[in-house]
């Protein structure tokens, strides 16, 4: 009897061992089989990811308002035209040369026919000709009616050889970031949002008076994985081109060279 009871007693302690043995394993299996399935997502979210690189789709909103006052189809092209200092906002002051900078970048490739004075050009031509107190006079004067004396107007026109004279208004230049999706501190899908506001006027130099004026309100919305804000640059000549084509009309495919990749 005592023989069974120790037989019956080794056979539990065996069976207890067996299982306390086979038990990690199956512990083990789950944990590690969880582990898996919890990863997959991850690492396919994170294939899209890489997959999907740096692949960015921008859509245009663009408003444009023009008013042609009298400002004939031929006029610039037998009249030339010169940028003067741009107005801006309070903030961005800073931006007054990168506006007119890239305007006139994208109005020469778009216009290649006309005679553009640029910023930086008709600045040296003032001060060479000793007009800069005149022009500081005639600019802050402006800021409080809107008008720009005609004899300063007549001044810069031939001095600078050219008929007609532009101002560039920056109304607003704002960026903002929304993380569209993220998982695990993954952003997975970002959208930029850019907002332009511009304004050009165009002066006639001999009586002036204004002969055209445009403005231009752009949004760009650019989906993207890896965040990479549209430039500020970019962003003046998508306008830029806006402008110039109610300006005056030119044909697609020379839009098209212009468009910013």
């Amino acid at each position: 009897m005592a023989k069974r009871r120790n037989s019956k007693r080794d056979n539990r302690d065996n069976s207890l061992a067996g299982a306390l043995m086979y038990l990690p394993r199956q512990v083990n299996m789950q944990s590690l089989t969880r582990s898996k399935i919890l990863a997959m997502p991850v690492a396919g979210l994170i294939a899209m990811t890489l997959l999907s690189g740096c692949a960015v789709t921008t859509q245009s909103y663009p408003t444009t308002l023009v008013q042609s006052v009298n400002l004939e189809p031929e006029a610039l092209k037998t009249g030339g035209i010169a940028f003067i200092t741009p107005g801006t906002v309070t903030g961005q002051e800073e931006d007054k040369q990168n506006l007119a900078l890239a305007f006139t970048d994208a109005l020469k490739q778009a216009r290649p026919d006309l005679r553009i004075v640029s910023l930086s050009e008709t600045l040296g031509i003032i001060n060479r000709d000793g007009l800069a107190e005149e022009y500081k006079r005639m600019y802050e004067d402006s800021r409080l009616t809107g008008i720009f004396n005609r004899d300063t107007l007549r001044k810069i026109s031939r001095q600078t050889g050219v008929r007609y004279i532009a101002q560039l208004k920056l109304g607003g230049f704002t960026q903002t970031t929304q993380s569209l999706w993220g998982f695990l501190g993954f952003n997975l899908s970002i959208t930029e949002i850019t907002t332009l506001r511009l304004f050009l006027q165009i002066w006639d130099g001999e009586n002036g008076t204004i002969v055209w004026e445009g403005s231009q309100e752009l949004t760009l919305s650019s989906n993207q994985v890896k965040q990479s804000p549209v430039s500020f640059k970019d962003t003046v000549e998508r306008s830029a081109q806006q402008l110039i084509a109610r300006l005056y009309p030119i044909s697609a495919q020379s839009l098209a060279k212009t468009t910013p990749q």
